[in-house]
Parts: structure tokens; sequence; C-alpha cells
């Protein structure tokens, strides 16, 4: 039985991604559990036979082994012009419907209509993606107005989460992308975005002080001024 069939029956079967290091893992499994199966059999008396050998040999796959069948599997599926095939995302492999067809496998899902993002909310989500993470203050700054409802929707669609707080006065929220993101634009990570190394480089606008911020920076002017008027002792 060859390993990339193998690969593809659990791929297909699971719901979730796979990477090359839980497939690895999962064939080993089999071998191991077949072998303790008749490890038990034969302390029972039982007359039974030794493991086929193509089972066997299974027994040192290697997620090397596994990146290897998936390039066989995408290379016949390819030469057959399947109408599937192997996309990788940032939490493994999937067996996914190629581009191609997916406005006749949408007739099997009417009720969901493919939602169009405005150009502002693609700017804000541009603007995450490449600086993640990010405040909203920054956010602010590169697009020149206020970005709460841009955000809220972003959130809403699961396109972004909040993923923390930044070390500055008042420990604004900051804003990342989420799976659901690397899933619908068909990437793996912030690197493959076009020009991701040097649209990451290029230096933002400073944003505005937060009213947090400018208010510690008055006390401590008036804490300066107030010390630097104290007699000091003779």
């Amino acid at each position: 039985m060859l390993l990339s069939a193998i690969i593809e029956a659990l791929l297909f079967a699971s719901q979730a991604p796979l990477t090359t290091d839980e497939l690895a893992r999962l064939v080993r499994a089999r071998v191991a559990e077949a072998e303790d199966v008749r490890a038990r059999e034969i302390e029972d008396g039982k007359e039974t036979p030794p493991l086929p050998e193509w089972l066997t040999n299974l027994a040192a796959t290697s997620p090397a082994d596994a990146s290897q069948a998936l390039l066989e599997l995408l290379h016949s599926y390819d030469l057959t012009q399947r109408a599937f095939t192997l996309s990788e995302r940032p939490k493994g492999w999937k067996i996914l419907t190629r581009a191609e067809f997916g406005e006749f496998v949408r007739q099997l899902f009417p009720e969901r209509k493919p939602e169009r993002f405005s150009g502002p909310a693609m700017e804000t989500l541009a603007i995450i993606a490449y600086r993640q993470p990010i405040t909203k203050a920054a956010i602010e700054a590169v697009r020149g107005v206020a970005c709460d409802g841009m955000l809220q929707k972003l959130l809403d669609r699961d396109l972004i989460r909040i993923g923390g707080r930044a070390d500055l006065p008042g420990r604004p929220l900051l804003y990342e992308t989420t799976e659901l993101f690397f899933e619908h634009f068909g990437i793996r990570s912030i690197d493959d975005l076009p020009n991701s190394t040097e649209l990451r480089k290029v230096k933002l606008p400073e944003p505005a002080p937060s009213p947090a911020a400018a208010d510690v920076e008055q006390q401590l002017a008036l804490s300066a001024i107030g010390n630097s008027a104290t007699p000091q002792p003779a």
C-alpha cells in the first residue's frame, strides 16, 4: 500500500488540517497498534501470521516521508486534472476544491453569499496584517481617520482578534489577524503577503499621544517645575 494513498485517506477523513509531523505520527501509530494486537494474540496462543511487509516498512515513517507523499499526491492531482488539490494552511495540510470550481460548489450553500469588503475595511485589515500586532492609534495614524467601526466589523467577521496589550501608557489593545484570515486569503503566514518584507519595514506615521499619555506627561512636567521651585536646604 502506498504511503501517499494512506496520507490521502487521513486528509480526506480529517476535518482539521494535519501537519507532516502529525501525518507521520498517525502512520507510525497504526503500525504500533497492529504490532501490539499481534503480540497479544501470540501471548494467547493464537496462530498469527506475520504483519505484511508493506505495513512494517511504515514503522519508520518520518515527516520527510510524509512531505514526499504529499508532493506525489499533488503531482497526481495535477496530472489527472482532479477537481480538488492539496493546500498547506497555517495549521497543516487540507484537501480543498480547486478555485475554478468554487462557483459551482457555492450552489450547495445558497444561504452563504460572498461578502465584499469595503475599501476602508480592506485598508484597515491590510495595515493590521502587515504590521501586527498593532494598536488602534497606530492604525488611525496611517489612515488618518477613526477606525472603531472598521475594527468592530473585522472582529465580528473573525478576521482579526485582540492579541494582548501594548507596553505603552494606558496599555492599549493590540490587534492581529486570525487563522480565518489565512484561510480566507489562502496564505500560510504573513511572509506570504505581497512585498511583505519591504512593507513591514516602511516607517509608519507616529500616532498622536493618547489622553492618558498626555495627562501623565503633564503631571511629570508639573512635578518637575514644582521640584525646581522648592527651596533647597543650605
